[in-house]
């Protein structure tokens, strides 16, 4: 009689996939006040207050092993708000407003909005600076951002328009924020946890470039100069888009008069002006643009 041989590797157990297929309750326990249900497959007890430290752990686990599997080893993170218009959609609505023969201050956040348009515009040209690059390296950089409008769609744009991948961290907020839809779908995460998300926008980034933006965009620039600072996190490129802007809303000599930080914590970020120059700090750092021995040695030209 022939007998079956057995796989030395097969499961000695059933995966936790099969026997939540297969543990269909009885129809007496199939009500909402049932206790009948696989724990894992119980949303309404993992949504429980108690449970907040294993729904920690899966927000930092997914994205991890998701990243992990697709080989992101090192990001270059884009910071920047949500709000700042594409330059031709920014013009569209200042000609409307225009049109439509608006108040003074209407006009001016119009007029203010076509100028702040060119951040998206160079923020999409440095993203896919940063994808085309990248493809020869040995260990490919890509673009992440927090997966909304305005800078973030800009970001994943650049990418996506030449055929590159990028990540989108998306954070569920009161307001609606759908994904851009720009980011490449198995690296498009969502977050509950603001603490989680912005441990994985550092976890893998190897440069940080934070353009204009609201609270969203200064709370994130801002843990990472103190992550940076304190030591708790290696020192990276910070590049902030804009030194206008920046220096406007930041009064940074006057954190130095005070002694709130010290003379040599400016040097934690630069301020750039174009796709190209911020390219350029992040090759000599890294020495992206030296040619390479197959290996992912950089050789010397000398």
């Amino acid at each position: 009689m022939d007998i079956k041989r057995q796989d030395l590797t097969a499961r000695n157990f059933p995966s936790a996939e099969e026997d939540a297929q297969i543990a269909e309750p009885p129809h007496r326990y199939t009500g909402p006040e049932s206790a009948y249900r696989l724990a894992f497959t119980d949303t309404d007890f993992l949504l429980r207050e108690e449970l907040r430290p294993v729904r920690m752990q899966l927000e930092l686990l997914k994205p991890e092993l998701i990243q992990q599997e697709q080989g992101i080893e090192s990001t270059i993170v884009i910071f920047g708000s949500a709000r700042i218009l594409p330059s031709d959609e920014a013009q569209r609505r200042l000609e409307a407003v225009q049109a439509a023969g608006a108040d003074a201050a209407a006009l001016k956040r119009a007029e203010m909005a076509v100028t702040m348009s060119r951040y998206y515009d160079e923020a999409r040209r440095f993203s896919e600076m940063v994808t085309r690059r990248a493809r020869t390296m040995a260990t490919p950089v890509y673009v992440s951002t927090g997966g909304g409008p305005g800078i973030m769609e800009a970001g994943n744009r650049g990418a996506f328009e030449i055929g590159g991948r990028s990540l989108g961290l998306n954070i569920v907020l009161p307001h609606e924020q759908a994904p851009n839809p720009y980011i490449t779908p198995e690296l498009c995460f969502q977050f509950h946890y603001f603490g989680l998300r912005k441990m994985h926008f550092l976890m893998r980034s190897v440069a940080i470039v934070a353009f204009p933006g609201g609270f969203g965009t200064l709370d994130e620039m801002f843990e990472a100069l103190t992550l940076i600072q304190t030591k708790k996190s290696r020192r990276r490129p910070v590049l902030l888009f804009g030194r206008d802007f920046w220096t406007r809303l930041i009064n940074f000599d006057l954190l130095i008069e005070t002694g709130m930080i010290s003379p040599e914590d400016i040097d934690l970020f630069r301020f750039v002006e174009t796709a190209e120059e911020a390219w350029e700090h992040l090759a000599a750092e890294y020495g992206f643009d030296l040619p390479h021995d197959g290996k992912g040695e950089h050789v010397d030209d000398f």
